[in-house]
């Protein structure tokens, strides 16, 4: 039995063959029709969630399958007092395979161990959202053609954000690429990154001014300052509209840019931006859609 519990749970190898079969899913959705019938997956979110857990529901549906859970904690039996360990095994008796989001670092880690089913972490705090990674992997290969070559800029929350970490951990292990981190000095990478980086010979840099490095990017990499990960009010009012992606600043990038943001946004990129085709997020919604079918069928080993 196999979890996933981190992008790097995954060869490079074995991340190639599950975009094959996402990229498979996409193309011939009826030959998956069926292939989870008689399978049920439980999506225990203790933290809200709109596009996870509706694609992991819709993902295993297309599939076939059920789907039964709870949306957060207040629902569960974590609200009398009950420990993540007794919920997945219990979950166990009722599911073939579990993904879960929660708001402390390594709770799913913790129910894994415990757990008689996969288990697929759905992100856990500011600490790993795998899901979301695989998703921005496939768009970048299947909208670039290939992953690696290219420089990459991540704007926003790059202090808090699950999201950065997860991708920049997980594009680390593919040649010739560039990050830039645009971001106010209080929401900066963490220093364990940049000294991942340096340890391993790759370029970045830092700035604060998102119109200054616009033109050199092949991939900009928006985020939204997260008012959950704050402890402080004002701090989060200060910060939160300290980026603004609109069709100005979108004028200075290539033409072959694209722009990605897991979403939700909240004001960080324009709406109208959305027409611009460098437009990608909700591309990389539905493709998120597809890298989870893979990864259900995968983990059941049903592919």
């Amino acid at each position: 039995m196999r979890h996933l519990m981190s992008p790097l749970d995954f060869t490079t190898e074995e991340l190639d063959k599950l975009f094959d079969l996402a990229g498979d899913i996409e193309r011939n959705p009826q030959k998956y029709a069926h292939a989870c019938d008689g399978k049920i997956l439980a999506t225990c979110f203790y933290e809200p969630s709109t596009r996870t857990r509706l694609s992991f529901e819709s993902a295993m549906t297309r599939l076939g399958g059920q789907v039964i859970g709870f949306s957060d904690a207040a629902s569960s039996s974590a609200s009398k007092g009950e420990s993540v360990s007794d919920t997945i095994r219990v979950i166990s008796c009722y599911a073939d395979i579990c993904a879960m989001r929660h708001p402390k670092e390594g709770a799913p880690m913790v129910a894994a161990e415990r757990s008689g089913v996969p288990v697929i972490n759905a992100g856990d705090g500011g600490h790993q959202h795998p899901t979301q990674t695989l998703t921005d992997l496939l768009t970048i290969r299947s909208m670039k053609g290939s992953l690696g070559g290219f420089t990459i800029g991540l704007c926003g929350d790059l202090k808090f954000g699950r999201t950065v970490h997860s991708l920049i951990h997980a594009l680390v292990r593919y040649d010739n690429i560039r990050y830039i981190f645009i971001s106010p000095e209080e929401l900066r990478v963490p220093d364990y990154i940049t000294d991942m980086l340096r340890s391993k010979g790759i370029p970045f840099q830092e700035v604060i001014r998102l119109e200054d490095v616009m033109p050199e990017l092949d991939l900009l990499y928006m985020t939204r300052v997260q008012k959950e990960r704050f402890f402080n009010e004002e701090d989060y009012v200060r910060l939160k509209d300290f980026y603004i992606l609109d069709a100005a600043k979108l004028s200075k990038a290539r033409e072959d840019m694209l722009v990605l943001h897991p979403l939700p946004r909240v004001n960080e990129i324009s709406v109208e931006v959305d027409d611009d085709p460098r437009a990608a997020y909700f591309k990389q919604a539905r493709y998120g859609v597809y890298v989870r079918m893979a990864l259900i069928l995968t983990l059941l080993e049903l592919e």
